[in-house]
């Protein structure tokens, strides 16, 4: 992946697509971008009725009274087929996504607008979702609770608050502290606060602080991928518009979405004021950031290069350097001064590293250390211990070098890389993990080449894997939870086959780059 030059590239060039024409003849036109709007909220909607039988739906929730939902909910015919309408419904979003970037190919006047009326149109579902492919909403009504309690959230899990699991929270974090920062505990508390801990309300109330990040990220995509020299609306379609930041930042109602928009809104500032007023307010919202989630600790340094200015010495970037982090954790200590904790939010950080996963290259290569210890007598637990530990520390030389290394014009790309070596070298990579590096790559640049077609990819595989993973399937029902999961499996899977080789209009996204089609149109 490259950062264009300023003036910016051609069309195609990080256009997404060359046009499809034939050679002498008119522009090929592939169909309207409303067909390809109102199937993708036709995919949104599915995921919507999908969520009803099988989204994370507290137990105390008065939802589980309709009528509706005990169909859907807890007969076998009913959860059959919310899995079906959910993984198509997310595999037919995942289609139209691309679709839109096919029939915009171009990126001239006028693009940038149906981008922004797709992602309305597809949010819109989602904003009364029963939240999908993950349940981290109820375990902030959980620690939101405990802040209400008078207690440390860091020292006491969800678990010395009574009614905790009715409330939806997963018992992994029965006592587990939170790896969030000040800012989201006091957030957690205000919301608990306002909703009196009623789980679907507070769920509400959760979703639309993301959806007001959605929209400022909205905001700041455009503006950073002109500093860049970027199609702006190509990169609001790479970012905003993905199924995988929609579902994660909106259905989800993960809290990633407020952390990456104080920390893109603390980028553009330093970026776009490359001096201390904006080094200044940039450090103020990238620190606002970490008190969200402190991975975002790694734009600091960052942000230092920006506040030094333009080809600046040495010495200078290591006092602005100096300066941004000591101004960073003044605030924070400030914060942890105010709300009685300090700085209990670091060793809460291991959090994440406990779990592992098959598909991330350090879990994996966790799994067969483990195995090999197995075969020899060894500890399990140490040798696995030991090889996530070394994968984490590899990301450390990666960020330093980008950090010293690297062209003044390419800073935000070199961000973009220190964030993908922790999230690469670290052994559990969740799909919200890869939402928060697409922002930044999109705004620097990415080819209509392998790098867009890793994207493509990245975005189907979390897709599929989502739909199947993430179920919760009432276990008194003939149907059980791996059963539930194997279906979903299939199906998004197929339908990811098909969308790869056989869809006559999605497969020309892998071979040959949008050649002209014999069809003169294509749903």
């Amino acid at each position: 992946m490259q950062t264009t030059s300023r003036t910016g590239p051609p069309d195609d060039a990080e256009g997404g697509a060359p046009a499809l024409a034939v050679p002498g003849g008119p522009r090929y036109v592939s169909g309207s971008p409303l067909r390809t709007v109102v199937m993708g909220t036709v995919g949104s909607l599915m995921l919507l009725l999908g969520s009803l039988g099988v989204g994370w739906l507290a137990s105390v929730s008065p939802l589980r009274q309709e009528p509706l939902i005990i169909a859907m909910r807890f007969t076998t015919t009913g959860v059959i087929v919310s899995i079906l309408l959910l993984a198509v419904g997310g595999m037919l979003l995942v289609r139209e996504w691309l679709r839109l970037g096919q029939k915009l190919n171009r990126w001239g006047p006028g693009s940038g607008r149906w981008v922004r009326i797709a992602i309305a149109a597809w949010s819109v579902p989602m904003l009364v979702t029963v939240p999908l492919f993950s349940r981290d909403v109820y375990s902030y009504i959980g620690q939101g609770r405990v802040m209400a309690s008078g207690l440390n959230p860091y020292e006491y899990g969800v678990s010395t608050i009574d009614n905790f699991l009715q409330l939806g929270a997963d018992q992994l974090w029965s006592e587990s502290p939170p790896p969030y920062g000040p800012l989201f505990l006091w957030i957690e508390q205000l919301v608990v606060g306002i909703t009196g801990a009623a789980p679907d309300a507070a769920v509400l109330w959760f979703r639309a602080l993301c959806v007001l990040s959605v929209l400022a990220i909205m905001w700041l995509v455009p503006r950073l991928a002109r500093l860049h020299g970027i199609n702006p609306d190509r990169a609001l379609w790479l970012s905003v518009a993905n199924p995988l930041f929609l579902t994660n930042f909106i259905v989800s109602a993960h809290n990633d979405a407020i952390m990456i928009a104080l920390a893109l809104g603390g980028t553009y500032a330093a970026a776009v004021r490359r001096d201390w007023r904006g080094g200044l307010l940039g450090t103020t919202l990238v620190t606002l950031s970490v008190a969200i989630k402190p991975i975002t600790l790694v734009f600091l340094p960052f942000i230092g290069l920006l506040w030094a200015g333009r080809n600046a010495s040495w010495p200078r970037r290591f006092v602005v350097w100096f300066l941004t982090l000591a101004y960073s954790l003044a605030l924070l200590g400030v914060m942890g001064l105010i709300n009685g904790f300090g700085f209990g939010w670091v060793s809460a950080m291991s959090t994440p590293g406990s779990v592992y996963i098959w598909y991330a290259p350090v879990g994996l290569a966790g799994i067969v250390a483990a195995s090999l210890a197995a075969a020899v007598g060894a500890d399990r637990g140490q040798w696995m211990d030991a090889v996530h530990g070394v994968g984490q520390l590899l990301a450390v030389p990666i960020v330093l070098w980008l950090m010293f290394r690297g062209r003044d014009g390419k800073i935000i790309r070199r961000l973009a890389w220190a964030l993908t070596a922790i999230v690469l070298f670290s052994p559990m990579i969740q799909a919200w993990y890869v939402v928060w590096l697409i922002p930044l790559f999109a705004v620097t640049g990415i080819r209509s080449d392998w790098q867009v077609d890793i994207l493509f990819f990245l975005t189907a595989f979390f897709m599929i894997y989502a739909v199947s993973d993430q179920l919760d399937v009432f276990p008194y029902l003939d149907l059980d939870l791996s059963s539930g999961r194997l279906i979903a499996a299939i199906v998004a899977l197929s339908y990811g086959v098909y969308l790869w080789f056989l869809d006559p209009a999605t497969r020309r996204l892998f071979r040959g780059r949008y050649q002209p089609s014999p069809l003169s149109a294509v749903i």
